[in-house]
């Protein structure tokens, strides 16, 4: 067999990648390449060419789970955000929860008047007449208790867990619906919970996080959409007062509908801002969930404060703060950030349900920001792995950075930067995004890939931004400038000695170059001997110490530390004068008499810090 029929295995693989086939059929190429009686390192190279197409297919296929979720999650707030009938409201709920999650059944019940239970409602793909005529009381199995708390809560297996009031009518409703794992999350309109939202399937399954995150934004804008469904019914008969308030009303609905329409479109944080904040005719201020400013408009206002933010997040409403108004943006329960308005005071019942709606809109915005930034961040953490193992040839690795908005032929510096890993590789994640270079992590440290070619002023502003970003010291050595793959590479050799020699030289949390450090430096920079130079100035010392158990380079080391007084010396090294003397003229005889010229000086000293900067014994 010829290298030819390897090549045909590997092209078949990127060919099926090519037409999006299954991983059964990926994974059936490595079976045939073995049939076909390949050599055992062409075997195994189409092993491992298996292996990265199969990890291809499962990333291509999150990413377009994650995408059609997002896309559904959009189109719900649109349908909702049209429907008037608040039956039709309950329908689309229910459908769109289950789509979402890809559950078995979802359902919806809604609260009595009074809190004395709550009642099944609507369902979508129920096959039991029992189930679908449940009523379950407060904190009677898993729904009493989320319409009780005002919590979601979630069962791998309903009928193993005893969290939950198991009652004789609502098993009996369950086990014939034949359910086994259920999610249900509350639908809330003020403090008041107002229904529970639900997904189920008929075997074991986890519900994570993320999707007690996605249902419980669909249960937060079916509650807007059912309220508003709800008053827009109750003004069809209302007099004058109420036709005012049906036109408040309408004005939030056109706004909300803007709004969605602004994000679906792909609208950043400042335009869904200055919509929000032409709607309301105030200032606008948007936060992250620790604090960072996302957009400011029309206002000098500053941060606003975090006991707000928390009242607003407990409540579900918008908090007067100080002549301003503050919303928390939620996601569930999970706090994303806030939203805050200025100069007006006086907010009235609609507007500030309007406000709170930008807060639901502002809400969706931010997890979709977030989802791409972490899809993006992988990709460019990978990206920086293959440009410092060479898995793949520099074409692609061009191709692929370009995708990322990184050009590679152009001057690029690398940075290696050590501290907590896991909060470093955050934040430099963001400082990589915000240069347009790439970030991850390689071996042991945190690695970037930065546009420009200044050395000295970028791995000191990367020490000082990343450094605040995790609370800690960060020290950061920078290789370079790069161009192209090879010299990415080549400038990360380089940036792990200057890091290396930084934490050694005791330059902890600053950012430096191999220039700033001198002879160090030029001894460390690309192809220098290190441990040759070491050896070839210090060799007859480091060997006599070697078979004799002496300390003459200790002694050297602290003669030159204390500027060759003899006196001070011995202090340092707890000997007599005279075995310090004695020590020295052996020196002498092993280097020569000249060892203490200015010229042999300047290289012995060299020699001992390179030996500490290096590790050396």
């Amino acid at each position: 067999m010829s290298e030819a029929d390897a090549v045909e295995h590997l092209l078949e693989l990127l060919d099926l990648l090519a037409t999006d086939a299954g991983s059964e059929r990926l994974a059936a190429v490595l079976p045939a390449a073995r049939a076909a009686g390949l050599p055992d390192h062409e075997v195994d190279r189409v092993a491992r060419a298996a292996e990265w197409a199969l990890k291809i297919r499962r990333t291509l296929t999150a990413h377009r789970r994650r995408e059609t979720e997002l896309e559904a999650l959009f189109d719900t707030a649109n349908d909702l955000a049209g429907v008037r009938d608040p039956d039709a409201v309950l329908r689309s709920i229910v459908r769109r929860a289950r789509l979402l999650l890809g559950a078995d059944i979802a359902y919806l019940s809604m609260n009595e008047p009074g809190e004395r239970g709550t009642y099944m409602r609507v369902t979508d793909g129920s096959i039991s007449a029992l189930f679908q005529q449940v009523r379950l009381g407060m904190g009677e199995g898993l729904g009493g208790l989320v319409a009780q708390t005002a919590q979601p809560y979630v069962t791998a297996d309903y009928f193993a867990d005893d969290r939950f009031n198991h009652t004789g009518p609502i098993d009996s409703a369950v086990r014939d619906e034949g359910l086994v794992a259920i999610l249900g999350v509350p639908l809330k309109l003020d403090r008041r919970v107002i229904g529970v939202l639900y997904a189920a399937n008929r075997s074991p399954r986890q519900f994570p996080p993320d999707e007690v995150a996605l249902l419980s934004s669909l249960a937060d804008h079916a509650a807007i959409a059912l309220d508003t469904a709800h008053l827009l019914e109750e003004t069809r008969t209302a007099g004058e007062t109420i036709r005012a308030h049906n036109e408040a009303m309408r004005r939030a609905e056109e706004a909300h509908d803007r709004l969605t329409d602004l994000v679906l479109r792909g609208a950043d944080v400042p335009e869904v801002a200055a919509a929000v904040a032409k709607v309301l005719d105030g200032g606008i201020v948007v936060h992250d969930n620790d604090g960072g400013e996302l957009a400011r408009i029309g206002t000098s206002r500053a941060l606003a404060p975090r006991a707000a933010v928390n009242a607003s997040r407990a409540s579900g409403r918008a908090i007067p703060q100080d002549g301003t108004w503050v919303c928390a943006v939620l996601a569930g329960r999970e706090l994303l950030g806030s939203i805050t308005l200025t100069d007006r005071p006086d907010l009235g019942d609609a507007d500030r349900r309007l406000f709170e709606r930008a807060g639901v809109v502002t809400a969706l915005l931010l997890l979709l920001r977030r989802t791409v930034a972490e899809a993006e961040n992988k990709v460019r953490g990978e990206l920086i792995t293959d440009l410092l193992t060479s898995a793949v040839d520099s074409v692609a690795l061009r191709a692929r950075a370009r995708r990322v908005g990184v050009e590679l032929a152009a001057d690029h510096v690398v940075l290696v930067a050590d501290g907590p890993r896991d909060r470093l590789l955050a934040a430099a994640a963001h400082h990589a995004s915000s240069c347009r270079g790439l970030a991850g992590v390689h071996g042991e440290h945190v690695v970037l890939v930065l546009p420009g070619a200044d050395l000295e002023f970028a791995a000191k502003d990367a020490a000082r931004v990343l450094g605040k970003a995790v609370g800690l010291p960060v020290t950061v050595g920078s290789g370079g400038p790069a161009h192209g793959p090879e010299g990415v590479a080549a400038a990360h050799a380089e940036a792990v000695r200057c890091l290396k020699a930084l934490l050694q030289l005791d330059r902890k949390g600053t950012g430096g170059t191999l220039a700033d450090l001198g002879f160090v430096g030029v001894l460390l920079g690309d192809r220098a001997d290190v441990a040759g130079y070491v050896r070839s100035t210090l060799g007859p010392l480091l060997d006599y110490d070697a078979s004799r158990g002496t300390e003459l380079v200790r002694t050297v080391t602290a003669y030159f530390a204390c500027g060759a007084n003899l006196s001070r010396a011995k202090d340092e090294l707890h000997v007599h004068v005279n075995t310090v003397v004695q020590r020295l003229d052996r020196v002498a005889s092993l280097l020569g008499d000249d060892w203490q010229s200015p010229e042999r000086v300047l290289e012995v000293q060299l020699a001992l810090r390179l030996m500490k900067v290096l590790g050396a014994r």
